[in-house]
């Protein structure tokens, strides 16, 4: 009987989330920030009732995903769900998943007055060569009956035939103006409270992320409905720019227990790994009021110990090396 309850809930919660994605969905492309140039032309492409394969290229976060839902909302109306199969190739990534379930759904024809089927492939750049190649024929031989968009993180690695046969949409990170008008736009509809500074906090840890700068939001919302830059800081375990930019102050000054000691108190106060605070001091060290060759050195020898870390070198003792090499330099 427990066992039937179980099942009836995962039903339930599958059913309502199923639900809430329908509801929630971006419909229109008013509602994707950024990306101008790529609208205009895939709204030329829907008001002509045709479109070529699409690939979507470009980091995470900036709006691929969203893209290609609305170009099927646009092109098949209520319906889409019917004409539009979704796989995520990081999961489906095998030779059989292109031959019996992509293949399957593009050889039928379009329901309704639609003129044909779209296949969304995201994560396209996690498909296995063979999985590809069998892709390539796939687009080549349904062309008259289904559409195909391939989304990835990185063009290059898609096979030559299928770029060729692809027009390709380069997605940049989300500017300024864009991410602000996305953490405005949830203020207001979520009733919070956001200071000026947590905005600036938030722009510049997503890095023009929309999903990783929403995340954050969600998590901060969760404990208060004031959102801080201290309270940004502390959900995104990121160190404050500042902090770190004291760290590296006290190392050119010579005075590397004082800046080891801050170190070790930042990467246990925000639980930081080695990995997530050298790429912060990387970005700090170009604000310094420092000589350019001394930056050379500085960015030079970061990349050094961040790869001695990421062979397996312990953190601590790597990064208490980079500041007594910054404070060493700075003696000579």
């Amino acid at each position: 009987m427990e066992k039937d309850k179980d099942a009836d809930n995962d039903n339930n919660v599958q059913k309502d989330t199923a639900i809430w994605i329908e509801k929630y969905r971006p419909g229109t492309f008013t509602e994707i920030k950024g990306q101008d140039d790529i609208k205009k032309k895939v709204q030329a492409f829907i008001k002509q009732g045709n479109m070529p394969h699409l690939m979507f290229s470009g980091p995470a976060g900036t709006g691929k995903s969203t893209m290609a839902i609305v170009v099927a909302k646009k092109m098949f109306g209520e319906n889409w769900r019917q004409n539009f199969l979704e796989l995520n190739a990081s999961d489906e990534r095998g030779i059989d998943v292109v031959r019996h379930k992509v293949k399957d759904f593009a050889r039928t024809r379009a329901l309704g007055n639609v003129p044909f089927k779209i296949i969304f492939l995201d994560e396209s750049d996690a498909l296995t060569k063979e999985a590809q190649q069998a892709l390539r024929r796939t687009m080549e031989n349904y062309t008259t009956t289904c559409r195909f968009i391939l989304s990835n993180n990185y063009s290059s690695k898609i096979i030559d035939p299928i770029q060729s046969r692809c027009t390709l949409f380069r997605f940049r990170p989300l500017e300024k103006k864009d991410v602000l008008a996305i953490i405005e736009n949830i203020e207001g509809k979520e009733k919070l409270k956001i200071d000026s500074k947590a905005k600036e906090a938030l722009f510049e840890i997503s890095e023009g992320d929309c999903r990783k700068l929403e995340n954050i939001l969600q998590s901060c919302a969760a404990l208060d409905e004031k959102i801080t830059e201290e309270l940004v800081f502390s959900m995104a375990s990121i160190a404050k720019p500042a902090e770190v930019k004291d760290i590296l102050e006290l190392a050119v000054k010579n005075r590397f227990i004082d800046a080891r000691n801050k170190l070790l108190d930042i990467m246990l106060k925000y639980g930081l790994s080695g990995q997530d605070i050298i790429k912060q001091i990387q970005k700090q060290i170009l604000d310094l009021n420092i000589d350019d060759r001394m930056k050379v050195h500085m960015i030079d020898k970061c990349g050094e110990i961040e790869f001695r870390m990421t062979e397996g070198s312990d953190e601590y003792l790597q990064l208490e090396a980079l500041l007594a090499n910054f404070t060493l330099c700075n003696l000579k």
